[in-house]
């Protein structure tokens, strides 16, 4: 069993940048796609990022491209969102996620417990 640990969040104004990390025990995340969502008050669970297991491709969500990157360190089991240019619209939670299934679409099946990341204007 795979456990995700995200951390990296803070309070941050408008206009500057964050680096989340998501530090893996338990099991390698080498074999599998990686991903990001973020959660606004009052709203879903929505897709930010994604990363194949090579690391070779990237998803984005349309809000973000340009703005976040998504990577992998294998040596050190973790996967970052490096966050830039942010708006107070990125307030959310953001959590990673681990695809089993081994799809870069998903499903994502294993949830870390969320970094809170808050953009003042």
């Amino acid at each position: 069993q795979v456990q995700l640990v995200e951390s990296g969040g803070g309070l941050v104004q408008a206009g500057g940048s964050l680096r989340l990390s998501c530090a893996a025990s338990g099991r390698s995340l080498s074999s599998y796609p990686m991903g990001w969502f973020g959660q606004a008050p009052g709203k879903e669970r929505e897709f930010v990022a994604a990363i194949a297991s090579s690391g070779n491709t990237t998803l984005y969500a349309e809000a973000v491209k340009g703005r976040f990157t998504i990577s992998r360190d294998t040596a050190k089991n973790t996967v970052y969102l490096q966050m830039n240019s942010l708006k107070f619209e990125d307030t959310a939670v953001y959590y990673c996620a681990a695809a089993l299934s081994g799809r870069l679409t998903g499903p994502f099946n294993t949830w870390g417990q969320g970094t809170q990341v808050t953009v003042s204007s």
